[in-house]
């Protein structure tokens, strides 16, 4: 082997193995592919092809692996959660566009937003439970503790739906708002919370009977989820606001928020708690906060309608499901629908 191509084999070897291990992963879900970032110099140092509109990605129970749903090739890429070396590809999974582990981590779940069903496998295996065909748009999911029930929203119908994970029954469906995405259950499964994207806000729901409980005002398009980690606060993306609001989910009160522009999606926490990572569906960038301040600390460019992002972080326990870069400013425009997925 020459000279140049043992170079380039050794920067190969590098960019799958430990080198990645502090690494962020952002699926650019309208161009079929992946943005590993250094978070050292925070800069794009590949981009990677996946299927075809990857929108989510989670890690396995375990913390081994990350799953990336690929929903019109129908299969999960499965990279090593550590490294983001790719291990395998799983098939016949039809149109993952979310997906979820169960609390207990018997169960995963997979939403086909364009199909119209909920899937439901035995996670060990990933062996077909039941498929249940329900109409309007099946976004996003949470469990109750007790691994029994998902509540899964219906982002087209407006409402959302409780299944039992064992018998694939409705326990209930019930309508709350204008295209509700993000599902949160409080601790102890006191209260669903759910953001109203075609709104301006969150509803709170009893997760016996899906009863409304109570509404609180927080951005426009109020979209999506994660967890700050304390057990009591959330961070919720308001996309078409460019807004991302702290939520104190026991006070249910909005306590801080930090302005984001560009369509804030998704969202992942750096491994020492420091930085929240945000996607910027419209800017094709990823935002990052210091969590401290509430301020914008860097905004990256990485691919076409960037989605999910992931932390890759070596002996880290289980995910729940450099310096920054110029660019323009463009707020959400009329082209840019509150209810893309």
């Amino acid at each position: 082997m020459n000279k140049l191509a043992f170079a380039a084999a050794a920067l190969a070897l590098s960019l799958v193995g430990p080198a990645m291990a502090n690494n962020v992963l952002v699926l650019n879900s309208e161009e079929a592919s992946y943005s590993v970032i250094d978070r050292a110099t925070r800069a794009e140092i590949q981009r990677l092809p996946v299927g075809r509109e990857p929108h989510h990605l989670i890690s396995t129970p375990d913390g081994k692996e990350v799953l990336i749903g690929s929903t019109v090739t129908n299969e999960l890429l499965v990279l090593d959660s550590k490294t983001g070396e790719k291990k395998r590809v799983i098939r016949d999974i039809i149109d993952p566009y979310h997906l979820a582990f169960s609390p207990d981590g018997k169960w995963f779940v997979t939403v086909a937003y364009r199909l119209d069903h909920v899937d439901i496998f035995h996670a060990d295996g990933f062996k077909l439970a039941g498929r249940i065909f329900i109409d309007g748009m099946p976004s996003h999911m949470a469990f109750d503790g007790a691994s029994k029930t998902v509540y899964i929203t219906l982002q087209q119908s407006g409402r959302v739906v409780a299944f039992d994970l064992a018998t694939q029954a409705i326990k209930w469906n019930v309508p709350v708002g204008n295209a509700p995405a993000g599902i949160i259950m409080v601790p102890e499964d006191k209260r669903l919370v759910v953001a109203l994207t075609g709104e301006d806000g969150v509803v709170t729901l009893d997760p016996k009977d899906g009863s409304m409980i109570g509404r609180l005002q927080t951005g426009k398009a109020a979209h999506n989820f994660w967890p700050k980690g304390d057990g009591r606060h959330w961070f919720l993306s308001n996309r078409v606001e460019g807004l991302v609001s702290v939520l104190d989910a026991q006070d249910m009160k909005v306590v801080a928020s930090v302005k984001i522009p560009g369509g804030p999606d998704c969202m992942a926490i750096s491994p020492d708690g420091k930085e929240l990572w945000v996607t910027q569906r419209f800017l094709r960038r990823v935002a990052i906060v210091d969590i401290d301040t509430m301020k914008v600390i860097g905004s990256i460019p990485v691919g076409k309608s960037p989605h999910g992002v992931f932390m890759l972080q070596p002996n880290a326990p289980p995910q729940a499901s450099s310096a920054p870069s110029k660019g323009p400013v463009v707020p959400a425009s009329a082209d840019q629908p509150a209810t893309k997925r």
